[in-house]
């Protein structure tokens, strides 16, 4: 991708509350992806080109060609997160590790893609009484906080509070505060192979928070931040390197090569 091209985004959405629930259709209209595209062209403009889809599209709009042709995905899911299948999680997954950026939404801390790639249960405490949040700027020179107020104030939300069972951030960009007293860290960054990766949590399916200008912001900082800046999408790969050979490896299969009765 150049510098001048503009960012491909593909927000995954699995739209079925929207389907189910008169309330939240009323809230999305569009469906939740549908208010999450929007925000980010509102924000972005003519600099990124965006797509969305769905759980009960064929491959639940994820194919092979979507993924290589996406440099960030965002992910909402929430009351059928088992109903994803194991192989778009592992598509997805290669994508991630490869260097396709991923920003995670609210519930979306529960799905299979999060917690492969987590490695945790990334479970936490809730309440859903329409609480007041707070979400609070903890790295003002962080660019997904660029043009953010501090703090950003929703007046009615779904609680997240701590312990929320996921890996040290690298970076931790903002924490919550709720009407309760419960804290939570709101705003995370991860790195997994060459794939960037931010985790949001304001936004539920029964609060207008998509239509939120500074909740629209944030996410759209965060898929500007999570473009990589590599040229090629690879895994990361274990290459072989003889003594003096510093820019060209040979592939190296070693240990997790299938033992064969040949190979001894």
């Amino acid at each position: 991708m150049t510098d001048t091209a503009p960012i491909r985004v593909t927000v995954w959405n699995e739209n079925r509350h929207e389907q189910e629930h008169e309330q939240v259709a009323k809230l999305y209209p569009q469906g939740i992806h549908g208010a999450v595209k929007e925000g980010i062209e509102e924000n972005l403009g003519a600099a990124v080109v965006v797509r969305t889809a769905t759980l009960d599209e064929p491959e639940h709009g994820l194919t092979e060609e979507v993924l290589a042709n996406t440099d960030v995905l965002t992910w909402w899911g929430h009351m059928a997160h088992g109903a994803v299948d194991d192989e778009i999680v592992e598509r997805v997954h290669r994508h991630v590790l490869s260097g396709m950026g991923l920003i995670v939404l609210h519930s979306g801390h529960w799905s299979k893609i999060f917690t492969k790639l987590m490695g945790t249960t990334c479970t936490l405490r809730w309440r859903s009484e329409q609480d007041r949040e707070l979400v609070w700027t903890v790295d003002p020179t962080h660019p997904i906080a660029k043009g953010v107020p501090h703090p950003i104030i929703i007046d009615e939300q779904e609680m997240y509070g701590e312990f929320f069972d996921i890996p040290a951030p690298e970076e931790l960009v903002f924490i919550s505060s709720f009407s309760g007293g419960e804290v939570f860290r709101s705003g995370c960054t991860f790195r997994r192979g060459h794939g960037k990766i931010f985790y949001f949590s304001p936004g539920d399916q029964d609060y207008p928070v998509y239509h939120h200008k500074d909740i629209r912001r944030v996410i759209s900082n965060g898929v500007q931040w999570a473009v990589t800046d590599r040229d090629r999408r690879e895994l990361p790969e274990l290459l072989r390197y003889d003594t003096n050979e510093f820019f060209k490896g040979a592939g190296y299969r070693g240990a997790t090569a299938i033992y064969e009765e040949s190979d001894a």
